[in-house]
């Protein structure tokens, strides 16, 4: 696997593997890679010739009072991690190369609606980091696809409405959430779980579960989410939001959708986790995660 951290170097070794008509992934991540990283590079395999993993803790997605300075920088374990996985290529810049003028009068790429409410709440501004970010590695890069995790499911639909709205030809796919063996979502916050929180953070995953199932029954939509709202806080999660939206838009449920999806976020301690499940109103429940 080769390393590049400048956008000059890159580009020379791209443009070589595209003179040879070579197709090629991105898999944009911040480091601290897990299993569900490595899931996305494996379907980055199955997708290209060449599979192109970045490595970048962008500071503009960052709020006020969040984890940027702590969060985990592991570049020797995830290079050893990518090129067992069968990565080609890592590009792990500086915030130089990415920002070479600051970031004070950088151009932002902001995308609206599916940014606004759930995470776009408690995260102000963290969107329009993540988009801009997002669409510089696309820039750079210039894939064919690139794979993106449906854990982080609202991100997920601004990179794919972007993507749409600015015409870059870049095939976004999202890929299936991987769970640890009692249905917590893999995530590099993770680790920031005291023993007891992690004991307790499935229930997140479970609450989903059941949530989904009473949906499909044809419950009362507005009453199980108060219900569910307040076992989650029982349980000692400091609840973000537990919202039922649609799968594509993420605008307010209805009857006409053919898919809605349960979103969850919500706190333990100073870690603040994610989740979400699909629920397919036309056919087989539930769908599977790998």
């Amino acid at each position: 696997m080769l390393t590049f951290d400048t956008v000059t170097a890159l580009r020379v070794h791209l443009a070589d593997e595209r003179a040879e008509h070579r197709r090629i992934a991105l898999v944009a991540t911040m480091g601290n890679l897990h299993d569900g990283h490595i899931a996305l590079v494996e379907l980055a395999r199955q997708k290209a010739d060449i599979v192109v993993a970045s490595i970048f803790v962008n500071p503009l997605q960052f709020g006020a009072g969040e984890d940027l300075a702590s969060y985990p920088r592991t570049l020797h374990a995830d290079q050893h991690r990518l090129a067992g996985a069968g990565c080609d290529v890592l590009f792990a810049p500086p915030v130089e190369q990415m920002y070479p003028d600051g970031m004070q009068d950088l151009t932002f790429v902001r995308v609206p609606r599916v940014s606004q409410g759930l995470c776009g709440v408690s995260r102000p501004g963290h969107f329009d980091g993540m988009a801009t970010v997002v669409i510089k590695l696309l820039n750079i890069v210039q894939p064919d696809v690139a794979i993106f995790g449906e854990k982080d499911y609202q991100q997920l639909a601004v990179i794919r409405a972007m993507a749409r709205d600015l015409n870059n030809p870049t095939v976004i796919v999202g890929a299936p959430t991987v769970r640890a063996p009692d249905g917590l979502a893999l995530s590099s916050r993770n680790s920031y779980l005291s023993e007891r929180q992690r004991s307790i953070a499935p229930l997140l995953h479970e609450c989903l579960i059941e949530l989904a199932t009473l949906i499909r029954q044809g419950q009362q939509t507005g009453q199980l989410l108060e219900a569910y709202r307040q076992r989650i806080e029982t349980a000692g999660f400091e609840l973000d939001y537990l919202e039922v939206r649609n799968a594509r838009s993420l605008a307010p449920i209805s009857h006409d959708d053919e898919q809605w999806v349960v979103l969850v976020a919500a706190r333990l301690g100073n870690t603040r986790l994610i989740d979400n499940l699909v629920v397919d109103l036309r056919g087989e429940w539930p769908r599977r995660d790998r």
